[in-house]
């Protein structure tokens, strides 16, 4: 008749939990560095989604069959026969 759905989610720790990991972190980093430790996670973290953005963007310019001439990474993807490079010489 009633619908009871777990209070606890499976794999996510409550807040006895972390309380306890909170308390172990001060014990190992002390009270002083944890800000630190938390600028430089956050900075790492900002770094990988700007790489990962980089990375996505490459991959999507080199997805996309029409490129024009005025783009820094246009390649010309005619083949080069004999022939033009024995009259540039």
């Amino acid at each position: 008749m009633f619908d009871i759905t777990p209070l606890v989610i499976p794999g996510v720790p409550s807040s006895p939990e972390m309380l306890i990991v909170l308390l172990i972190a001060v014990l190992l980093f002390g009270a002083n560095k944890i800000p630190k430790l938390a600028r430089s996670t956050g900075e790492a973290m900002g770094e990988f989604k700007k790489g990962r953005q980089e990375v996505e963007q490459e991959l999507q310019d080199m997805a996309d069959p029409e490129m024009e001439e005025g783009d820094d990474d246009f390649v010309d993807t005619e083949p080069v026969t004999s022939e033009e490079t024995a009259t540039e010489e």
